[in-house]
């Protein structure tokens, strides 16, 4: 394949995919394959998340975020590693750091509804009552942004040659996690450590990551030519990216693109910034070992085997959240 160097990231129709028409699907998957091998980036319209309930959402986080310190910390549970509930200022950093990330965020995460015994792997979530909404909102965008990747997965799985279904049982009750971030204000630049960054330059641990429009610019991708572009996220559209586990599944065919969210200039360093991706992560048990099909001569299998839990687990002691 020519190596492509996008100076934006493609847009695409996912009423394409969902339509009945062989062709139009067809290109769909083929576009979208070869974008996730180009630059691991798309961003999609005609999703399942509407802009009404996006805005909800955003409302309901901001209201959390805005309360006092004192009231934030009773919703941050130490045992659970930051799966659940709220995650303090700086608790997090990208892999291979130690300076935490200017940011603060909250977990929610599957809940499980049928009598699927995986529920006993995942710790309840962690709910701020007082602000209205945010429970039944977030629920609601986290079942839509599933359902979102879950169309997503299946045009990976016809790109690569898989069964249309190949991840849905893979994927059903999976250790997704919906993280709104607030990327706190700055007031003055001299009490943050000088390599300090509200996002590091990271690849997502899981199999896609699906992100709703951000308050402010700020996300950046690195090209391979070593440019990073920006990125921003139109209001009726989702940024969705390949994550590691999904590279390593399929040998790296499929990039893990390495991402950041720069500092603002000097003087909108004092002005907020909200974002709120969705992290679809398999059922614990999936292999990720290469498939197949991704292995051969020319590319030799580059990773050892590892469920999707053992590597969870051993991303989350990398960047600071687990012990």
């Amino acid at each position: 394949m020519t190596e492509l160097l996008f100076d934006e990231i493609p847009s695409l129709d996912l009423a394409d995919f969902i339509s009945e028409n062989d062709s139009k699907r067809k290109k769909f998957v083929d576009d979208l394959g070869e974008a996730y091998q180009q630059i691991g980036f798309v961003a999609i319209r005609n999703h399942f998340l509407t802009d009404a309930l996006s805005a909800k959402l955003y409302k309901a986080v901001k209201s959390f975020f805005d309360l006092e310190e004192v009231t934030k910390q009773k919703y941050e549970i130490p045992e659970l590693a930051g799966q659940r509930g709220y995650v303090g200022k700086g608790k997090e950093h990208a892999k291979g750091r130690n300076t935490g990330d200017l940011k603060e965020f909250y977990h929610i995460g599957q809940e499980v509804t049928d009598k699927d015994p995986i529920k006993e792997e995942y710790p309840n979530n962690v709910w701020p009552e007082i602000i209205p909404d945010f429970k039944s909102t977030s629920l609601e965008v986290y079942r839509r942004l599933e359902q979102t990747g879950m169309e997503i997965l299946k045009a990976i799985s016809l790109y690569l040659e898989l069964p249309e279904n190949y991840f849905s049982p893979r994927v059903k009750n999976g250790n997704s996690i919906l993280r709104p971030i607030h990327y706190f204000p700055i007031e003055n630049s001299q009490e943050i450590p000088p390599d300090a960054v509200r996002a590091a330059e990271h690849g997502d641990i899981n199999l896609i990551t699906l992100l709703m429009g951000a308050s402010a610019d700020g996300l950046q991708v690195l090209r391979r030519d070593g440019k990073w572009i920006p990125i921003t996220a139109l209001p009726n559209q989702l940024i969705i990216n390949v994550g590691d586990m999904l590279e390593r599944l399929t040998n790296g065919k499929l990039k893990s693109t390495i991402h950041r969210v720069v500092n603002p200039p000097t003087h909108l360093m004092n002005m907020p910034r909200y974002s709120i991706p969705f992290f679809m992560h398999p059922r614990s048990e999936m292999n990720l070992a290469a498939l197949s099909n991704c292995v051969d001569e020319a590319n030799p299998k580059k990773w050892d085997d590892i469920t999707a839990g053992e590597f969870l687990n051993q991303r989350l002691k990398e960047i600071g959240l687990r012990k």
